[in-house]
């Protein structure tokens, strides 16, 4: 079968062909390059054009020595030195992920406050500081605390709330911001001990009392001197040691000048000028 091209005297086999002859007379060119601005009328002749970009190289990195055949090849190569943080601020250099963020960062140092309340003079950096804002004239508060029924307009007032020692003692004064260390002191009431040692008779009010008095037993000690090597099974001891070698005396008497390596030398002092009648050892 022949194509007849209705325009000339050409005729061609296949129907591509005379489709990619008609462009000649069209002037149509459906393949366009990817890097420049040339366009073809035949995807053949766009191969072969391209063929010669893939020796160019004219989008040059100056942090490296790469050089890349398009411009969206060098943005990608880009991030792999910003770590995917492409926006660099000219004052301070901080880099960000996206535009919007350095623009957001730009009014830090130009201190623009384009974002003005309406019901007051204030205004703000950032429309979501504005919305924080406007909940003190609605008395919106949509941050509710889960353990009472105080809600608050912002974030920060409610966890501020939630460090407050809102869990008293009955027995004494103290209060604490969390359930588990009221019950936790509820024990130096009771004398409660509910963590036993397997391995003698103790008991302890706290489990990490009784982990510390299991290394008794284990002869676990896996705190080390760096100046001697002595090892010992708790902390608190090695820093008493330490205070051999350092010459440290942070414990002071208030009656007198004298100061002391451990607490149990100034206890023992400290009888001399209470007249207590108790040894020292």
């Amino acid at each position: 079968m022949t194509y007849t091209c209705d325009l000339c005297v050409h005729a061609f086999s296949q129907q591509q062909d005379l489709k990619a002859h008609l462009r000649t007379h069209t002037k149509e060119k459906p393949y366009a390059c990817g890097i420049g601005y040339t366009a073809f009328a035949r995807k053949e002749n766009l191969k072969e054009h391209s063929q010669a970009h893939a020796k160019e190289k004219p989008f040059a990195f100056e942090m490296c020595n790469k050089a890349l055949l398009k411009e969206s090849d060098l943005k990608r190569h880009l991030r792999t030195h910003t770590k995917g943080q492409p926006y660099a601020c000219d004052v301070c250099n901080k880099r960000f992920s996206q535009k919007g963020r350095l623009k957001v960062h730009l009014r830090m140092h130009t201190k623009e406050k384009p974002f003005a309340c309406d019901m007051c003079v204030k205004a703000f950096s950032e429309k979501s500081k504005l919305r924080r804002h406007l909940m003190i004239h609605t008395n919106e508060k949509p941050f509710a605390c889960e353990m009472c029924n105080k809600a608050f307009s912002r974030n920060f007032d409610l966890k501020a709330h939630t460090k407050e020692k809102k869990f008293a003692c009955g027995m004494c004064v103290e209060a604490f911001s969390e359930r588990s260390r009221l019950r936790r002191h509820l024990r130096t009431h009771t004398k409660e001990k509910p963590f036993a040692c397997d391995m003698c008779v103790k008991r302890f009010s706290e489990k990490p009392k009784l982990r510390r008095h299991l290394m008794v037993h284990t002869k676990e000690k896996p705190f080390a001197c760096d100046i001697s090597n002595e090892e010992f099974s708790l902390k608190p001891t090695l820093k008493s040691h330490l205070r051999t070698h350092t010459n440290e005396k942070p414990f002071a008497c208030d009656f007198c000048n004298k100061a002391f390596s451990h607490t149990s030398s100034l206890k023992c002092h400290l009888r001399k000028h209470t007249k207590e009648k108790s040894v020292c050892i």
